[in-house]
Parts: structure tokens; C-alpha cells; sequence
């Protein structure tokens, strides 16, 4: 009954949320709520809902924060030199600009953090997408594509929650699948490729003429805000902020606050700037946070009231006992639709090590279920339950719902490579 409960309320916030019935925000809240009492978990609800919002508390302060950064260094001029850079490189090419948006989320994404990859990855190439012509939402869906490759990197998550909650190595887990990763990226940079084709179709090459192009950055065109002469010392802050995540010298929301605090005060220093930019990102960062908190009410009661235990050991009753040797690859495959209805939380901490248990009795080690565990990844990223994505589609300025019905496909596609890779090289068992 819970499992059952559990599917419809999944279905029914989907449908909801993309036919464009509900905004997200109000889905996450209301439908969670409605099927709560359905199932009679009303005296429970609201415990079960602020354990919810407690457990994304750090990620929203921490994306809060991360805007408000990335914002007053738009501001200042920082991405400037790197717009202008990725111009003269693309020459006003649809094609060349996808592919190097991919390189450029490629690239960024090895900090493990896919709120920080999509605000550099939208602040220096969103205006430039703007000014040859080209959609927003194929931005956002690269960025996501790419982050979802290499949301694989042991720093960034997923990895480590399988080790962790496996009891394996890094060597079992994460090195044997580095081969299907570079599958997965050279699928995205295909992936890129024709979606850069598609625009070249319908827009044409847009010729610029770079010596007298002005360009600004990625919000801000008031010549007043930039900071020339601080160039050098806010690309040191931001290298530095960026390092320090990837070493988790502290805990991201506290080298958020202190980057921003640095940031704002050395940019500027007069309390009317301050308190002027801050309220400039206030509409994008109250929005984004808010659909924070509302995913948390979300997890909160799909995990409290146990429907997520349920949904998955259901899943699982229905494989049959013939394709027990095949454990390792029916895990890959859901995997994706598992981490797509679930945290990675719950899904590596709840669900996984039951597949390991039941993979053992047909013979297969825990590694290989480690291993395919994590090849659902670029599907997950598209979740409704992703606080970082809601991240992304505020600021390209698209529909969540439209990104889903996009790149699903993609992320499948991304996920498809990853496990015919892990096949053929014998990463997983076949």
C-alpha cells in the first residue's frame, strides 16, 4: 500500500509540474502534504516534513550565498575577459559555441559541485548565448549533461556514499569506472554537437566584429560596477574559493559566506553598494532558496513516511530469480529511475546496500553493484528533487518542466553509453 501510495504521489507531481498545472515550488509543498494524509500520517507530517528542511538547510544557505558571490563578481567585471575570450575562439558558430559550453561545464565540474559549475558555467556563456541568438534552455541542458558525467568524481557525491555505504575502497569503486565516464563525456560533447547543428540551422553564423564589440557581463551593463583594477585580486579570490571547496578545507556554506563577505567588501566597500547589490540578486536568490526548502518537505515526507522504502523493495520483488546473475546490470539500469524518484541519500544509504545483499546470493561482489550503481547519474540530475537544477533553470530563466522534457532523452542517452562501456569492459558483469 505505501509503495502504491508512494508511486501515485511520484506520478502525480510529475504530471502536475509538466503539464504546467503547478508551479514546482507549490507541487513539492501541496502534493507531499495531500498524500501524507491519504495515507494517514497526518500526527506525523510535520516532524517528518521539518526533518525535510532541516536536511537541505545547508544547501540552500549554501546556494544562497554561492549567488550572491558569483554575483558581485559578475558585477565587478570578472567574466568579462573570459566572454570576449570564448567570442574570438567561436566566432559566432552555434556548433562551436555548444561544444564549448560542454568543455567549459567539463572543466569546471571537476570542483564535484554542480551549483558551482552551473553559475560559472551560465555566468560567462548566458550572454553570449543571448547575443548570437541562441536558446537558453540548450545552456542549461549541456551544463546539466556534463554535470552529470562527472557527478561520478569520488568528491562529488554518489561515489562516496556507495563506498561509504558498501565498506569498499576507492580502487573497487570509482577507478574502474573512469573508462565508462570518458564514454560519457565524449556522448555529451556529441550530445552538444547536434544540438549546435540544430541552432546553426535556425539561426546561422553570426559574424562580429571583435575589435569594437564591447563586451559586458553576464547581468550587470552599468559601467559603474566594474572593478578593473581589482580584476586580478577577485580571480585570485575565486581561484582560491574554488580550491578550498575541491580540498573541503571547510564546509561549502561556510566558504560561500566568507567568499562573499570577502568579495563584497573588498569590491565594494561603501554599505549603500553593498546593501544595492544584495537586493539586486535578492528576486533569483529568495526564488531558487525557497524551492530549496519546498524539496525539502518533499524528501522529508517521502522518507519519513517509509514510501520510498517501500517503491524500491517493490522494484526489486519483481526481478526474477533468472536474472539473478545479471544483478550488476539490472542495478545500472534502475538506477536511473531509482536516484531519479529519490536523494542520492536514500538511494545509496537505503536502497543500495539491500541490492548488494541480494546481488550476493547469486554471486556477485559488492564492487560491481557499487560500480553500476553509479551509472544512473545523468539521469538523477534532472530531478525534481535536485535543489541544484532548480538553481539552473532560474538563471538561463526556463521551465523546469521544459529542460525535463528536453534532455531526458539525453540523460538516458548519457547513461546508455555508460553501461555499454562498463560491459564491454567487463566493469560491471554480463
Amino acid at each position: 500500500m505505501l509503495a502504491i501510495l508512494g508511486f501515485l504521489m511520484i506520478i502525480t507531481f510529475m504530471i502536475l509540474i509538466m503539464t504546467k498545472r503547478l508551479p514546482a515550488m507549490v507541487a513539492l509543498i501541496v502534493i507531499p502534504v495531500i498524500f501524507a494524509l491519504l495515507g494517514g500520517f497526518g500526527k506525523e507530517m510535520g516532524p517528518m516534513a521539518l526533518e525535510g528542511i532541516k536536511s537541505v538547510a545547508p544547501t540552500g544557505i549554501m546556494i544562497l550565498f554561492a549567488i550572491l558571490f558569483f554575483g558581485i563578481m559578475i558585477d565587478a567585471g570578472v567574466f568579462d575577459p573570459i566572454i570576449s575570450t570564448i567570442l574570438k575562439i567561436v566566432k559566432g558558430d552555434p556548433v562551436k559555441i555548444a561544444i564549448g559550453t560542454a568543455v567549459l561545464a567539463l572543466l569546471i565540474s571537476l570542483d564535484g559541485d554542480g551549483t558551482t559549475t552551473y553559475i560559472i558555467t551560465i555566468s560567462a556563456m548566458l550572454p553570449l548565448y543571448k547575443r548570437i541568438g541562441m536558446k537558453p534552455l540548450i545552456l542549461a541542458g549541456i551544463a546539466v549533461s556534463a554535470s552529470g558525467v562527472m557527478n561520478l568524481l569520488p568528491w562529488g557525491g554518489p561515489t562516496a556514499r556507495a563506498m561509504t555505504a558498501l565498506n569498499l575502497e576507492m580502487s573497487d569503486v570509482f577507478t574502474p569506472v573512469i573508462p565508462s565516464m570518458a564514454g560519457g563525456i565524449l556522448f555529451v560533447l556529441f550530445m552538444a554537437y547536434c544540438l549546435g547543428r540544430k541552432e546553426r540551422k535556425r539561426i546561422g553564423i553570426l559574424q562580429v566584429n571583435y575589435d569594437t564589440m564591447a563586451m559586458t557581463a553576464a547581468t550587470s551593463e552599468d559601467v559603474y560596477l566594474k572593478r578593473p583594477k581589482l580584476i586580478l585580486i577577485n580571480y585570485l579570490i575565486t581561484i582560491l574559493l574554488l580550491v578550498a571547496l575541491i580540498k573541503e578545507a571547510l564546509p561549502t556554506t561556510v566558504l560561500f559566506m566568507l567568499g562573499f563577505a570577502l568579495a563584497i567588501t573588498l569590491n565594494y566597500p561603501k554599505i549603500s553598494d553593498q546593501k544595492e547589490r544584495i537586493a539586486n540578486y535578492a528576486d533569483s536568490a529568495l526564488s531558487v532558496v525557497s524551492m530549496v526548502f519546498a524539496a525539502g518537505i518533499f524528501t522529508g515526507i517521502l522518507s519519513g513516511t517509509k514510501m520510498v522504502d517501500a517503491m524500491a523493495n517493490t522494484m526489486i520483488s519483481y526481478i526474477p530469480d533468472v536474472l539473478g546473475s545479471e544483478f550488476a546490470l539490472i542495478t545500472a539500469i534502475i538506477s536511473a529511475p531509482l536516484t531519479f524518484f529519490m536523494s542520492n541519500d536514500a538511494f545509496y544509504y537505503g536502497i543500495l546496500p539491500l541490492i548488494a545483499k541480494a546481488a550476493s546470493v547469486y554471486g556477485i561482489d559488492p564492487e560491481f553493484i557499487g560500480r553500476a550503481s553509479l551509472l544512473g547519474q545523468p539521469v538523477h540530475l534532472l530531478s525534481p528533487l535536485v535543489p541544484s537544477t532548480y538553481l539552473l533553470v532560474g538563471l538561463v530563466g526556463e521551465d523546469f518542466g521544459e529542460l525535463q522534457r528536453t534532455f531526458l532523452k539525453w540523460a538516458c542517452g548519457s547513461t546508455l553509453v555508460m553501461i555499454v562501456v562498463a560491459i564491454g569492459l567487463s566493469i560491471i558483469p554480463f
